[in-house]
């Protein structure tokens, strides 16, 4: 009688997948950051499936109008601080004066997010 083969590397179910990705958009900050008055342990990065080319071309009008130029702008930590802050309803100014440890995940986060497979 031969035995029965069960492939159960597609059995996930689409909640825990869901649930997967949105966990690993999460930045968990090295310390605890205080910024206006609110401690935070980690930003959910996940709205960044919410942009669009429009919030791109804006990061990089504001990216221009602070006087900073780079051939891949979406390479440079100010951007990167740019598009998180818009993609999470954030002040600019929460993820300028993140710990630079912090402000490096963030960035290879958006990297990440923008050139990872997906």
């Amino acid at each position: 009688m031969a035995d029965k083969v069960i492939n159960v590397a597609n059995t996930k179910d689409s909640a825990t997948e869901s649930s997967v990705s949105e966990a690993s958009m999460v930045v968990h900050f090295s310390k605890k950051y205080f910024f206006e008055d609110k401690e935070y342990e980690e930003i959910d990065l996940s709205t960044l499936e919410d942009m669009t080319a429009t919030d791109m071309i804006a990061a990089n009008k504001v990216l221009e109008k602070s006087g900073s130029f780079s051939f891949l702008p979406e390479m440079s930590l100010e951007y990167a601080c740019i598009i998180s802050a818009r993609a999470t309803k954030m002040p600019l100014e929460f993820f300028q004066r993140l710990h630079p440890r912090d402000a490096i995940k963030v960035k290879n986060k958006v990297t990440s997010f923008f050139y990872g497979e997906g």
